[in-house]
């Protein structure tokens, strides 16, 4: 007979990252509103929305970045809203890794340097040969004693990645990664995450706006005020665009409703 215990321990292996009712209220506005979403291992999930629909409040939150109102997240069947500052601050070190729009390298340092600030920050001395190996997955082998200002966007974000992988995360979360590069780069970087997790099973999460990167996940999930309005997966870029029009055109008309409601109020209470 499976223990109770086996049998939770082999559900939490099944599982990467779970959100069950998470809400994030600042002041009066609900940025997620009761968002319940569970990721595999080994997949890569998009999450796109229009502007102010909770895309990068749920990272933040499944990343451990920023605390739910309410509701529960997990990461590789580790609660993390009930973690103290410090223990989250571990378990974000230790098995998550994070890769912004904006790349977020250190400009005094070299990509090298960069790579191996991450071991350095866990409190590890990272030898060369890793930290060498670790540009040289992503074709930065050439460039490690380069600054970010020496290096293109492309580069920069590479080295993004290269650092935030070192680690070896359970889970890697993107915002926008592809959001300040051209569409040859993009497309570069967006081969390199598919290869992940193809070839390595790493689990990715990503929030973009980019139609042509979302093609790139297995599963796309798109927020509107702060809630899942579909989960769908094997959508090809332009009915990912479509879906992503659909999304803004709703919003246009409930944000038109809502002030034509309040107007109306207005006069009526005149």
């Amino acid at each position: 007979m499976t223990s109770p215990h086996a049998s939770a321990a082999s559900a939490s292996a099944t599982v990467a990252v779970r959100l069950r009712s998470v809400r994030r209220t600042y002041g009066e506005v609900d940025a997620l509103d009761g968002i319940d979403l569970t990721v595999r291992p080994g997949t890569f999930t998009a999450v796109m929305g229009p502007s102010g629909s909770g895309k990068s409040t749920l990272l933040h939150c499944a990343a451990g970045l920023d605390r739910p109102t309410s509701g529960t997240v997990e990461v590789g069947g580790v609660e993390l809203t009930g973690l103290s500052e410090r223990r989250l601050t571990l378990l974000r070190r230790d098995r998550i890794g994070f890769v912004f729009q904006a790349f977020n390298l250190v400009p005094s340092l070299t990509a090298a340097q960069n790579v191996a600030l991450s071991l350095r920050l866990a409190g590890r001395r990272p030898s060369r040969t890793e930290v060498r190996e670790s540009l040289a997955r992503f074709g930065l082998a050439d460039r490690a004693g380069h600054r970010p200002a020496e290096m293109s966007g492309g580069q920069q974000q590479r080295v993004a990645l290269a650092r935030a992988l070192i680690t070896r995360p359970s889970v890697l979360f993107g915002d926008e990664p592809t959001g300040a590069l051209d569409t040859a780069t993009s497309q570069e970087v967006m081969v390199m995450l598919r290869e992940l997790v193809d070839r390595e099973g790493q689990t990715i999460v990503m929030v973009t706006h980019d139609p042509m990167a979302a093609a790139y996940a297995d599963r796309v999930v798109f927020l509107v005020d702060g809630r899942v309005a579909d989960d769908l997966t094997g959508l090809p870029a332009e009915r990912i665009a479509a879906r992503m029009a659909a999304g803004r055109t709703a919003v246009r008309r409930t944000t038109a409703a809502a002030a034509g409601a309040a107007g109306h109020a207005g006069v009526s209470s005149c």
